[in-house]
């Protein structure tokens, strides 16, 4: 059983940057692959980006592509997400999320068990 727990979210203006922490308890997160989602009011979660721990791989959504960063810090067993050039269609609740998903399904939610409790990123003018 692992525990997530994100942070750094918060309110920003268009064209900032910020960094979300996903801290891991519990046990590591060797063997997961390590994800971001984000989620509106009334809409189903969004995959944003992951990270496969074992080699290191990274995926990102084509909304995000070259502003998002995923990232990983092996002493500190955490995962970051670097997001750039903020605009206001990023705002969401934004979840960290570790599970066993395998290459075709590291986009879907459904394949991850263990979930963070979000982490709100706004971004307004």
């Amino acid at each position: 059983q692992v525990q997530l727990a994100e942070s750094g979210g918060g309110l920003v203006r268009p064209g900032d940057s910020l960094t979300l922490s996903c801290v891991a308890s519990g046990r590591t997160f060797s063997g997961y692959g390590v994800a971001w989602f984000r989620q509106t009011p009334g809409a189903e979660r969004e995959f944003v980006a992951a990270l496969r721990w074992g080699n290191s791989n990274t995926f990102s959504s084509d909304s995000v592509k070259g502003r998002f960063t995923v990232s990983r810090d092996n002493a500190k067993n955490a995962v970051y997400l670097q997001m750039k050039n903020l605009k206001p269609e990023d705002t969401a609740v934004y979840f960290c999320a570790a599970g066993t998903p395998i290459l075709s399904t590291m986009t879907q939610s459904r394949a991850y068990s263990y979930w963070g409790q979000g982490a709100q990123v706004t971004v307004s003018s």
